[in-house]
């Protein structure tokens, strides 16, 4: 088994591999605006890194969000074009997912990641394993923290309604990769690489023109 995984729903633009007992190499770089530039180099990287080649992946996990529109696709884009070049199965899983991961939390916690527009995607979890609750996207006020530890950046963001933060503010692609690996070996199946979208994108295909009707010339006596 030689996971490849990444993701690009947060700031953070990460990769790792893992080949079913530990990450043999993982890169990140903080940048929200460079996420198409960013990640094949990173991918590059970490293969360089570990030794390997692209050729040696067996199986491609990207990040689903949910996560702004224009940096979410490009992590799932990437994941079907190289799934399909390698002729390897390409699998989802929950940006938030992730991050609960990476806390190793066993009791209730709660993930919150910067949703822009004020608000915050989120979700509630059991344990580091199990969610129990999302992902939803509300704003900070809305999300019903009743005191339990929050992962993620939300409480950086927001600290005066979601409290203190707790490790690890971002999806880190180590975590997606050794949650992804485990899943894989305990022969469960993975959700395929699709966006988790919770509203709809700024962009917006414009309408018609208006109609402008022509004026009469004028007319003088």
């Amino acid at each position: 088994m030689l996971v490849l995984a990444f993701d690009t729903a947060t700031p953070a633009v990460t990769a790792a591999l893992h080949d079913g007992e530990r990450v043999l190499a993982e890169s990140t770089t903080i940048d929200a605006r460079r996420h198409g530039e960013l990640l094949m180099p990173t991918i590059e990287g970490v293969l360089a890194e570990a030794g390997a080649a692209l050729r040696d992946v067996t199986a491609i996990v990207a990040g689903m969000g949910p996560g702004p529109y224009t940096g979410l696709r490009v992590g799932l884009m990437t994941a079907q074009a190289l799934a399909t070049a390698l002729g390897v199965p390409a699998h989802g899983v929950c940006t938030l997912d992730a991050v609960a991961y990476g806390s190793g939390l066993t009791t209730e916690f709660l993930v919150a990641t910067d949703a822009r527009r004020k608000e915050v995607f989120w979700a509630r979890y059991a344990d580091f394993r199990t969610r129990l609750e999302g992902p939803l996207v509300d704003k900070p006020a809305d999300v019903s923290v009743a005191g339990l530890p929050v992962a993620g950046a939300g409480p950086t963001i927001y600290p005066e309604t979601l409290g203190e933060a707790v490790a690890p503010p971002y999806p880190y692609a180590r975590f997606m990769a050794a949650l992804a690996a485990e899943r894989l070996a305990a022969g469960q199946e993975l959700e395929p690489p699709r966006p988790i979208y919770l509203r709809r994108p700024d962009a917006v295909v414009p309408g018609a023109p208006k109609r402008v009707t022509e004026r009469e010339p004028n007319r003088t006596r």
